[in-house]
C-alpha cells in the first residue's frame, strides 16, 4: 500500500510492484492492474483513513519508484477506478496518469467501480487512450453499496453508450468480467449468464 503513513508497508508495496512488472516481462504480459493508494478500504473498517491529498501524493511517490522498472520491463502500470475514494473523477485520474509523462502509466477502467457517481461512457472518453484494460461489471445505483453489484445488463450501466464509447476511443484490448458478490448457490451458474452477456455486449 502506497498510501499506508508507515514508511515500511510503502516500501514493501513498491518492492512488490516491481517483483510483478518483473514477472509481468517475463510472462509477456504488458499490463498490470494498480491500485496505488487508497483514502480507505470500504470492506475493512479497522483500516487506515488517510486524508485525500496525502493518499495522492503518496500514490504518485509510489508509482514514481517503480516506474523505472516498468519502463525497463515494458509493462504499463495500469491504475484501476476502485473505491477506495481516490481518483473521484475521470479529469483527475487523467491528470494523475498524465502526470508521469510516461505511456507505462494508464488506466485499468472499471465499468461498474464509476457507476455510483458518474457515467462509465463519460470516463471513458475522458481517458481516451490511457485505458489498458478494462473490467466489466454493472451496478443498480439504488443499493448505494456492495450489494449493487450486479450481473451484467441487469444494472444501470448504459451498456450501448459504454459500447460506443469504447469504440470512438479506438480501445480493441481485451475485456475482463469482474463479478462480484459471489452467488449465495451454484456459482459456476455465473460462468454461463456472464458469458452468454458478454456475447450480447460485444455484438453492440
Amino acid at each position: 500500500n502506497f498510501g499506508s503513513s508507515a514508511a515500511g508497508p510503502r516500501s514493501k508495496a513498491a518492492k512488490a510492484a516491481r517483483e510483478c512488472l518483473r514477472l509481468g516481462h517475463w510472462l509477456e504480459v504488458d499490463a498490470l492492474l494498480t491500485i496505488p493508494a487508497a483514502v480507505d478500504v470500504f470492506f475493512n473498517p479497522a483500516a487506515e483513513v488517510v486524508p485525500y491529498d496525502v493518499a495522492l501524493k503518496r500514490a504518485k511517490e509510489g508509482i514514481e519508484r517503480c516506474l523505472p522498472t516498468a519502463e525497463k520491463c515494458g509493462v504499463v502500470m495500469a491504475v484501476e477506478n476502485v473505491w477506495n475514494k481516490l481518483f473521484l473523477s475521470p479529469v483527475e485520474m487523467a491528470d494523475f496518469i498524465d502526470s508521469f509523462k510516461s505511456k507505462y502509466v494508464g488506466a485499468y477502467f472499471d465499468v461498474g467501480n464509476c457507476v455510483a457517481m458518474g457515467y462509465p461512457e463519460q470516463w471513458i472518453r475522458i481517458l481516451g487512450k490511457r485505458i489498458k484494460r478494462v473490467h466489466f461489471k454493472d451496478f443498480r445505483r439504488a443499493a448505494a453499496d456492495v450489494n449493487g453489484f450486479v450481473d451484467l445488463l441487469e444494472g444501470d450501466v448504459n451498456w450501448p453508450e459504454v459500447m460506443k464509447a469504447l469504440r470512438e476511443v479506438g480501445y480493441d484490448g481485451p475485456v475482463t468480467a469482474e463479478m462480484i458478490p459471489l452467488y449465495r448457490f451454484c456459482p459456476e451458474v455465473r460462468i454461463k449468464n456472464t458469458s452468454t452477456a458478454m456475447d450480447a455486449l460485444l455484438a453492440l
